[in-house]
């Protein structure tokens, strides 16, 4: 691995010290002083060439931007100025491009109130190093589920964040879960052995279901308060997916919320459409003209490493028992142009490994059958299994190797090898799937193994039987690091827990690979 460069703590965490200090200021005080960003900076979506960045004021602001490839910001580049404003919760972000390959790059903001334009706020530092267009060393750690089932910011903080830091990863890709916007927080939970945890951070907008712009706004900005999230994300480029928690729970365009009495606004289409402008607000990810929404999407990390993001949400036909026979809009789960999509980016990829970012796993039983893929019953392909059928035949009649799956979503840690000679259906090239979460969240299953694809169970580590929802602090939160080596291409994946515990690990030969 290239040696990580590391801006200043001091710089990094400049704003986040103003903004905490202006809290406590009297308000006639707070109007006078200087902005301050509010919840540091991110990165995300970086390839060969560019990479996405993001930051947050506290006032409507002009935010300067400038890139340089030094830490002392010699020959620093300065960008068209950004306005930060409420109509997007002073929150800006912008791809940076025209940046030379495999190169870290540094970037700082720094504020001015638009109402008094001489008034700037102190820098904010963050850093992301390129993809590189020639072989070298890649790793990049995955998992998925941040701050659910009641389990806040306490004392320690998110520390699977910090542990994945650590590791110094080239980014890290979130799997989903991102945000709870519908689980509620109290500032104390009593634990079956007595003690009390304490949610000792805490905003309002985490004390109830998510309904309006501003509370989905504020569940991100509640994750973003945690030291070892902002640490991380000021080094690292996080690449960001979706799943049904940043909206409500197993939501599809038949979920009701008539009988939820949590809920004042009952249209699962309001929420969603709110639950998203928040969620491409607040996250360093790209934006796409054709689909200013759109969350799927295909990253290249140089000529090892292809990374297709898919969105398992927004295009599902409404949940089912999802055991249809024939295939139709009922059984979408992926949806005609995705999935069009997904098949012509796979065949046109010339990277040696094409990993499948997926926010729901394929094989394992979610929702008694009706959430996720697969349906439990054990036998040909039924429901949406007909859908990740035909795309499995596709990867392997058009030849495409090298690809391996990674999910999160079931809050324990898997390996999945699937094998067609164990299978119901058949028609498809053997292949991995591996599974990692909770960040910061309970701890469940493990979920049951359908037999479509032929799924075996090649590890997995989850709460002993009867045990459910395990808080953050029983070490059961879990995350993933992926190596692939520069001479021999392979890929070593290693499943990780948060006291950095090594689980299981497994090296991938790559097929048809030239050393």
């Amino acid at each position: 691995m290239t040696k990580l460069i590391r801006p200043t703590r001091r710089a990094v965490l400049a704003g986040s010290t103003a903004f905490a200090a202006s809290l406590a200021m009297p308000s006639l005080s707070r109007a006078a002083s200087r902005p301050v960003f509010t919840h540091g900076v991110q990165s995300g979506d970086v390839d060969t060439q560019s990479g996405m960045i993001w930051t947050r004021t506290d006032r409507p602001a002009r935010v300067q931007v400038e890139i340089s490839t030094t830490e002392s910001f010699a020959n620093a580049r300065q960008l068209a100025p950004m306005n930060a404003l409420p109509n997007h919760d002073l929150a800006v972000k912008r791809l940076v491009e025209g940046l030379p390959s495999d190169q870290d790059i540094f970037y700082r903001f720094t504020a001015a109130d638009l109402s008094d334009i001489n008034a700037t706020s102190e820098p904010i530092i963050g850093r992301f190093r390129t993809a590189p267009t020639a072989r070298r060393d890649v790793r990049f750690a995955w998992s998925g589920d941040t701050a659910g089932q009641g389990w806040g910011i306490d004392d320690e903080g998110m520390r699977t964040y910090a542990t994945m830091a650590k590791h110094r990863p080239d980014f890290f890709l979130h799997s989903g879960d991102t945000i709870y916007a519908d689980g509620p927080l109290e500032d104390e939970v009593q634990l079956d052995d007595g003690t009390m945890w304490k949610n000792t951070t805490i905003i309002d907008e985490k004390r109830k279901v998510a309904e309006t712009l501003d509370e989905y706004r504020g569940q991100w900005k509640y994750n973003l308060m945690d030291d070892h999230v902002r640490e991380m994300n000021a080094h690292v480029p996080t690449f960001m997916q979706w799943d049904d928690h940043e909206v409500v729970n197993n939501w599809s365009s038949s979920r009701s919320l008539m009988e939820d009495d949590r809920y004042s606004e009952k249209s699962i289409h309001v929420l969603a459409a709110r639950a998203s402008q928040a969620f491409h607000e607040m996250t360093p990810l790209r934006i796409t003209p054709a689909e200013p929404g759109r969350v799927y999407r295909k990253i290249n990390y140089g000529p090892m490493l292809d990374v297709f993001f898919l969105d398992l949400r927004s295009y599902r036909g409404p949940n089912s028992e999802n055991m249809q026979t024939e295939m139709s809009q009922a059984t979408d789960i992926l949806g005609a142009e995705q999935m069009a999509w997904l098949k012509r980016e796979l065949t046109n990829s010339a990277a040696t490994w094409k990993v499948i970012a997926c926010d729901m796993p394929i094989g394992l039983v979610v929702g008694g059958g009706a959430e996720a893929v697969a349906n439990g019953d054990n036998g040909a392909a039924k429901g949406r299994e007909q859908e990740i059928a035909g795309l499995l035949r596709f990867i392997k009649t058009a030849q495409v190797d090298n690809v391996v799956w990674f999910t999160a979503d079931v809050h324990y840690t898997a390996a999945h090898y699937y094998n067609p000679d164990k299978a119901q259906f058949q028609d498809f090239d053997p292949f991995w799937e591996f599974v990692s979460g909770p960040l910061h969240a309970g701890t469940f299953g493990p979920n049951e193994l359908d037999g479509t694809f032929g799924p075996e169970l090649k590890y997995v580590k989850a709460p002993e039987e009867g045990q459910v929802n395990l808080p953050p602090s029983a070490g059961l939160q879990f995350f993933g690091l992926v190596d692939i080596d520069a001479k021999t291409q392979q890929m070593k994946v290693r499943l990780m827990d948060r006291a950095d515990t090594e689980l299981y690990s497994v090296t991938l030969d790559p097929k048809g690979a030239a050393i």
